[in-house]
């Protein structure tokens, strides 16, 4: 929450023509098909889920950017099943999700059907985020994946989930937990965004709005 707060702020600073659409503002829990839901409603040109991951050895650490596809290695396959499994939480989930039970294997068969129309813009703006993060942050890259993420299923536009660090890392924790840490992040996220944008837009950063994301980044 508090990375996506700090990146919707990068942008809305840097960019007047954008219109930032949170799925939440608070600490609350949001359906993962109300968040796609969210997205189409406004007609989103772009939407990022932020999220910490967990897992493995405690030596393991990490970015990753995820797009929506079938999973190629039973890593990402065990990334979706963990992300999926927040449906648990919502009520009368299994007829949401028309019977989708995020720990059987054999529920994912339904993403080889998927075929988005959106997956070379979202390939592109993963791989600029993770290029981001490979420049700005002192942690292995552990590339742009494919995975049957319920949240992006739904979402008619270019999609990623990013998963910005391991919270059962000690180190990567005390990280994503610290100010400085989450501003990093966002302003990684922001800037592949600007990058992104500028490839599928006609509208680029003023010199005043590249001159003021310059000082936030050595602040």
């Amino acid at each position: 929450l508090a990375i996506g707060l700090k990146l919707g702020k990068l942008i809305s600073e840097n960019y007047s023509d954008v219109k930032i659409v949170f799925t939440r503002s608070t600490d609350v829990f949001i359906p993962l098909i109300e968040r796609s839901r969210i997205a189409n409603k406004n007609k989103a040109d772009l939407f990022i889920s932020i999220h910490a991951n967990s897992g493995g050895a405690p030596s393991t650490r990490g970015t990753e950017t995820f797009v929506l596809g079938l999973h190629r290695s039973n890593e990402n396959l065990e990334v979706a099943k963990k992300e999926n499994s927040v449906i648990l939480l919502e009520e009368d989930y299994k007829t949401t999700y028309e019977g989708f039970d995020p720990n059987l294997s054999e529920s994912y068969i339904m993403f080889e059907l998927v075929q988005d129309i959106y997956m070379d813009q979202s390939l592109q703006f993963a791989s600029a985020i993770q290029n981001q993060f490979t420049n700005r942050l002192e942690t292995p890259n552990r590339g742009v994946k494919q995975a049957g993420l319920l949240v992006l299923r739904q979402s008619s536009m270019p999609s990623v989930l990013v998963e910005a660090g391991f919270l059962s890392c000690q180190a990567e924790a005390n990280f994503l937990n610290s100010s400085e840490g989450q501003q990093s992040i966002a302003i990684s996220i922001f800037d592949a965004f600007r990058k992104f944008k500028s490839k599928n837009s006609t509208n680029i950063a003023s010199p005043l709005a590249e001159k003021k994301l310059i000082k936030e980044m050595k602040q």
